[in-house]
Protein backbone atom coordinates (compact mmCIF):
# COMPACT_ATOMS: atom_id res chain seq x y z
CA UNK A 1 0.00 0.00 0.00
CA UNK A 2 1.48 3.91 -0.85
CA UNK A 3 1.90 5.82 1.80
CA UNK A 4 0.20 9.08 1.36
CA UNK A 5 1.24 12.45 1.85
CA UNK A 6 -1.29 15.25 1.96
CA UNK A 7 0.59 18.93 0.49
CA UNK A 8 -1.04 22.34 1.09
CA UNK A 9 0.11 24.59 -1.49
CA UNK A 10 -1.47 27.50 -2.74
CA UNK A 11 0.94 28.23 -5.97
CA UNK A 12 -0.95 26.12 -8.73
CA UNK A 13 2.61 25.35 -11.06
CA UNK A 14 4.68 24.66 -7.45
CA UNK A 15 1.47 22.59 -6.17
CA UNK A 16 1.22 20.44 -9.74
CA UNK A 17 5.37 19.85 -9.67
CA UNK A 18 5.16 18.63 -6.44
CA UNK A 19 2.12 16.40 -6.33
CA UNK A 20 3.51 15.20 -9.95
CA UNK A 21 7.49 14.11 -8.39
CA UNK A 22 5.91 12.44 -5.94
CA UNK A 23 3.33 10.51 -7.41
CA UNK A 24 6.23 9.64 -9.54
CA UNK A 25 8.44 8.18 -6.80
CA UNK A 26 5.41 5.86 -5.86
CA UNK A 27 3.22 8.54 -3.54
CA UNK A 28 -0.38 9.14 -3.44
CA UNK A 29 -1.07 12.91 -2.79
CA UNK A 30 -3.63 14.82 -2.12
CA UNK A 31 -3.25 18.45 -3.00
CA UNK A 32 -5.05 21.39 -1.52
CA UNK A 33 -4.75 25.67 -3.04
CA UNK A 34 -5.78 26.53 0.27
CA UNK A 35 -7.16 24.97 4.02
CA UNK A 36 -10.49 24.12 3.02
CA UNK A 37 -11.16 20.09 4.70
CA UNK A 38 -7.68 18.97 4.93
CA UNK A 39 -7.83 18.61 8.33
CA UNK A 40 -11.08 16.18 8.77
CA UNK A 41 -9.77 14.70 5.41
CA UNK A 42 -6.80 13.84 7.33
CA UNK A 43 -9.16 12.54 10.45
CA UNK A 44 -10.95 10.30 7.82
CA UNK A 45 -7.87 8.74 6.06
CA UNK A 46 -4.27 9.53 8.38
CA UNK A 47 -1.54 10.33 5.87
CA UNK A 48 1.98 9.45 6.15
CA UNK A 49 3.28 13.34 5.85
CA UNK A 50 2.34 16.38 5.81
CA UNK A 51 4.08 19.04 3.00
CA UNK A 52 3.01 22.46 4.14
CA UNK A 53 3.49 26.08 2.75
CA UNK A 54 3.43 28.69 5.40
CA UNK A 55 1.80 31.21 3.17
CA UNK A 56 -1.52 31.21 1.58
CA UNK A 57 -4.78 32.79 1.39
CA UNK A 58 -7.03 32.72 4.45
CA UNK A 59 -5.00 30.68 6.71
CA UNK A 60 -1.17 30.42 8.58
CA UNK A 61 0.70 27.29 7.58
CA UNK A 62 2.26 27.98 11.45
CA UNK A 63 -0.97 27.80 12.87
CA UNK A 64 -2.21 24.98 11.11
CA UNK A 65 1.12 23.03 12.03
CA UNK A 66 -0.05 24.32 15.63
CA UNK A 67 -3.78 22.24 15.44
CA UNK A 68 -2.08 18.94 14.11
CA UNK A 69 0.31 18.67 16.91
CA UNK A 70 -2.87 19.05 19.57
CA UNK A 71 -4.80 16.22 17.22
CA UNK A 72 -4.62 13.05 19.16
CA UNK A 73 -5.23 11.18 16.15
CA UNK A 74 -2.66 13.36 13.67
CA UNK A 75 -0.33 15.29 16.19
CA UNK A 76 2.50 12.38 15.48
CA UNK A 77 2.35 12.34 12.05
CA UNK A 78 5.23 13.79 10.72
CA UNK A 79 5.04 17.57 8.96
CA UNK A 80 7.45 19.35 6.53
CA UNK A 81 7.25 22.64 5.74
CA UNK A 82 7.61 24.48 2.40
CA UNK A 83 7.87 27.74 2.30
CA UNK A 84 9.46 31.17 0.96
CA UNK A 85 10.46 32.34 4.62
CA UNK A 86 13.90 31.64 4.99
CA UNK A 87 15.14 33.35 7.86
CA UNK A 88 16.35 31.00 10.68
CA UNK A 89 13.75 32.66 13.37
CA UNK A 90 10.90 31.53 11.15
CA UNK A 91 12.64 27.84 10.63
CA UNK A 92 13.12 27.65 14.50
CA UNK A 93 9.48 28.44 14.75
CA UNK A 94 8.18 25.77 12.71
CA UNK A 95 10.32 23.31 14.46
CA UNK A 96 9.44 24.58 17.90
CA UNK A 97 5.63 24.32 16.77
CA UNK A 98 6.34 20.60 15.69
CA UNK A 99 7.64 20.30 12.11
CA UNK A 100 10.13 17.55 11.20
CA UNK A 101 11.93 19.69 8.30
CA UNK A 102 11.88 23.00 6.87
CA UNK A 103 12.37 23.54 3.27
CA UNK A 104 12.64 26.67 1.55
CA UNK A 105 11.40 27.98 -1.96
CA UNK A 106 13.34 27.55 -4.44
CA UNK A 107 14.06 24.28 -4.03
CA UNK A 108 15.33 21.51 -6.07
CA UNK A 109 12.97 18.39 -7.12
CA UNK A 110 15.75 16.04 -5.96
CA UNK A 111 15.98 17.48 -2.44
CA UNK A 112 12.41 17.49 -1.72
CA UNK A 113 12.26 14.13 -2.33
CA UNK A 114 15.08 13.13 -0.52
CA UNK A 115 14.09 14.98 2.39
CA UNK A 116 10.29 13.56 2.22
CA UNK A 117 11.78 10.04 2.37
CA UNK A 118 15.00 11.07 5.27
CA UNK A 119 11.91 12.36 7.37
CA UNK A 120 9.57 9.01 6.53
CA UNK A 121 12.34 7.07 7.12
CA UNK A 122 12.75 8.19 11.16
CA UNK A 123 9.21 7.11 11.47
CA UNK A 124 9.14 3.42 10.22
CA UNK A 125 9.13 1.31 13.30
CA UNK A 126 11.84 -1.48 13.70
CA UNK A 127 11.51 -4.37 11.66
CA UNK A 128 12.93 -6.66 13.91
CA UNK A 129 11.30 -6.44 17.68
CA UNK A 130 13.90 -5.70 20.69
CA UNK A 131 13.76 -7.86 23.72
CA UNK A 132 15.05 -5.12 25.56
CA UNK A 133 12.86 -2.35 23.39
CA UNK A 134 10.69 -1.43 26.80
CA UNK A 135 12.81 1.16 28.74
CA UNK A 136 11.52 2.09 32.10
CA UNK A 137 12.87 4.67 33.87
CA UNK A 138 11.33 6.31 37.04
CA UNK A 139 8.19 7.59 35.69
CA UNK A 140 9.21 7.44 32.41
CA UNK A 141 8.44 4.30 29.92
CA UNK A 142 10.01 4.07 26.60
CA UNK A 143 9.20 1.51 24.07
CA UNK A 144 11.47 1.34 21.10
CA UNK A 145 8.88 -0.97 19.08
CA UNK A 146 5.73 1.10 19.47
CA UNK A 147 7.53 3.92 19.48
CA UNK A 148 5.54 5.37 22.28
CA UNK A 149 6.27 7.69 25.22
CA UNK A 150 4.32 6.93 28.42
CA UNK A 151 4.74 9.79 31.69
CA UNK A 152 3.64 8.26 34.77
CA UNK A 153 1.51 5.97 33.03
CA UNK A 154 0.01 8.13 30.65
CA UNK A 155 0.40 8.16 27.15
CA UNK A 156 2.62 11.22 25.80
CA UNK A 157 2.23 12.06 21.78
CA UNK A 158 5.74 12.57 20.13
CA UNK A 159 6.67 12.99 16.60
CA UNK A 160 8.97 10.36 15.13
CA UNK A 161 12.09 12.87 15.45
CA UNK A 162 11.22 14.06 19.15
CA UNK A 163 11.00 9.81 19.94
CA UNK A 164 14.09 8.86 18.12
CA UNK A 165 15.99 11.73 20.08
CA UNK A 166 15.04 10.32 23.26
CA UNK A 167 15.56 6.63 22.77
CA UNK A 168 18.78 7.19 21.73
CA UNK A 169 19.72 9.17 24.04
CA UNK A 170 17.96 7.25 27.25
CA UNK A 171 19.86 4.36 26.31
CA UNK A 172 22.97 5.67 26.32
CA UNK A 173 22.78 6.71 30.20
CA UNK A 174 25.43 9.19 31.37
CA UNK A 175 27.09 9.60 28.37
CA UNK A 176 27.74 13.35 26.77
CA UNK A 177 26.78 13.68 22.98
CA UNK A 178 27.74 16.75 21.03
CA UNK A 179 24.97 18.17 19.08
CA UNK A 180 26.55 17.24 16.02
CA UNK A 181 26.90 13.33 17.03
CA UNK A 182 23.08 13.18 17.65
CA UNK A 183 22.89 15.35 13.81
CA UNK A 184 24.37 12.18 12.94
CA UNK A 185 22.80 9.69 15.31
CA UNK A 186 19.47 10.45 14.85
CA UNK A 187 18.85 12.64 11.39
CA UNK A 188 21.58 10.58 9.84
CA UNK A 189 22.32 11.65 6.37
CA UNK A 190 19.48 15.03 6.63
CA UNK A 191 22.19 17.24 6.76
CA UNK A 192 19.50 20.34 6.86
CA UNK A 193 19.36 21.15 10.24
CA UNK A 194 21.24 22.38 12.30
CA UNK A 195 23.06 22.35 15.86
CA UNK A 196 20.67 24.41 16.57
CA UNK A 197 17.32 22.85 15.61
CA UNK A 198 18.99 19.55 18.46
CA UNK A 199 18.47 22.39 20.75
CA UNK A 200 14.60 23.37 19.85
CA UNK A 201 13.83 19.88 19.66
CA UNK A 202 15.66 19.04 23.11
CA UNK A 203 13.23 21.45 24.37
CA UNK A 204 10.19 20.31 23.23
CA UNK A 205 11.54 16.80 25.09
CA UNK A 206 11.80 18.03 28.42
CA UNK A 207 8.67 19.82 28.17
CA UNK A 208 7.11 15.95 27.92
CA UNK A 209 8.97 14.30 30.00
CA UNK A 210 10.13 16.73 32.77
CA UNK A 211 8.13 17.83 36.01
CA UNK A 212 10.52 21.43 35.88
CA UNK A 213 12.00 21.58 32.18
CA UNK A 214 13.56 23.93 33.45
CA UNK A 215 15.57 22.17 36.17
CA UNK A 216 15.52 18.80 34.29
CA UNK A 217 16.26 15.25 36.47
CA UNK A 218 16.84 13.81 33.09
CA UNK A 219 17.81 15.16 30.05
CA UNK A 220 20.54 17.42 31.37
CA UNK A 221 22.85 20.56 29.31
CA UNK A 222 26.48 19.96 29.56
CA UNK A 223 27.56 23.57 29.15
CA UNK A 224 30.30 23.22 26.22
CA UNK A 225 29.97 19.70 24.99
CA UNK A 226 26.12 18.70 24.72
CA UNK A 227 23.56 16.67 26.12
CA UNK A 228 23.45 13.78 29.22
CA UNK A 229 20.78 11.56 29.92
CA UNK A 230 20.92 10.76 33.69
CA UNK A 231 18.85 8.42 35.50
CA UNK A 232 18.50 9.75 38.74
CA UNK A 233 18.52 6.93 40.17
CA UNK A 234 21.23 4.63 38.54
CA UNK A 235 19.50 2.19 36.64
CA UNK A 236 16.32 1.73 34.17
CA UNK A 237 14.58 -1.00 34.61
CA UNK A 238 15.68 -3.61 31.36
CA UNK A 239 18.59 -1.34 30.75
CA UNK A 240 22.29 -0.07 31.84
CA UNK A 241 23.12 1.09 34.24
CA UNK A 242 23.70 5.10 34.10
CA UNK A 243 27.61 6.24 33.59
CA UNK A 244 28.11 9.45 34.93
CA UNK A 245 31.11 11.31 33.98
CA UNK A 246 31.60 9.40 31.01
CA UNK A 247 31.72 11.63 27.56
CA UNK A 248 31.31 10.26 23.75
CA UNK A 249 31.04 12.48 20.73
CA UNK A 250 31.44 15.52 22.55
CA UNK A 251 33.30 18.33 21.24
CA UNK A 252 31.12 20.74 20.03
Amino acid sequence: MTQAIYVLEDDADIRRLVQYQLEGAGYTVRAYPQLSTIVQDAERQRPALFLLDIMFPGGDGLDLCRRLRQNPTLASVPIIFLTARAAENDRVTGLELGADDYITKPFAMRELLARVKAVLRRFERPETPSTSAVLSIEALEIDGNSMQLRVNGELVTTTATEFRLLDYLARHPGRVFSRDHLLDAVWGDARFVTPRSVDVYVRRIREKIETDPETPRYLKTMRGAGYRFDIPKGRAEGGEPAEVGAAEGAND
